[in-house]
């Protein structure tokens, strides 16, 4: 059975939820930083290892987007203990509980490829943090899902701009 990238992060999320108060939005909220701890290794690898058209302006960017995702993982990690929760903070953790997947940095990849690794992960985000909204509604903790909500807003807008620059029709899909 093929499960779509929703239904994984779901199925994770439930398989960490215990017994106590808000169980799913503390998963879900440690999902996020797990995921965006990886990310920003994946942006920080893509800014290392870029080479091409473009460099000149996508370099810097990458500072931006890394910048983001911090900030991001910060308001997101402190929120977790605010509601009793114990965010990761091991690369191990990191790792291992993430559903994005690292591999090894290459100066062999195009700048096209390179990009598209940065869409495919934000994409993966926008999920997740659709993922975010939908627990953090139904479990009714709505300091959450504002951040999960200002999250969503600004990754997909990445999305959308990544994909302009591949010269592709931007969207979600």
């Amino acid at each position: 059975m093929v499960h779509t990238i929703k239904e994984t992060i779901t199925e994770t999320v439930n398989d960490h939820v215990t017994a106590s108060t808000n169980t799913k939005t503390k998963a879900v909220l440690n999902q996020a930083v797990a995921d965006l701890s990886v990310a920003a290794s994946i942006v920080h690898q893509v800014h290392w290892y870029m080479r091409g058209s473009g460099f000149l302006y996508l370099h810097p960017k990458m500072d931006e987007l890394m910048d983001s995702l911090n900030g991001h993982l910060d308001v997101i990690s402190e929120r977790l203990i605010t509601i009793g929760g114990e965010p990761f903070s091991t690369l191990v953790e990191f790792s291992s509980n993430s559903g994005l997947t690292e591999t090894t940095g290459t100066f062999d990849k195009s700048m096209t490829d390179q990009i598209q690794l940065l869409v495919d992960t934000y994409k993966y985000l926008s999920v997740l943090f659709q993922v975010g909204l939908d627990i953090t509604d139904e479990e009714g903790d709505a300091p959450s899902n504002d951040i999960f909500t200002a999250a969503k807003s600004e990754i997909d807008k990445t999305v959308w701009m990544l994909t302009a620059e591949l010269g592709k029709e931007p969207g979600l899909k």
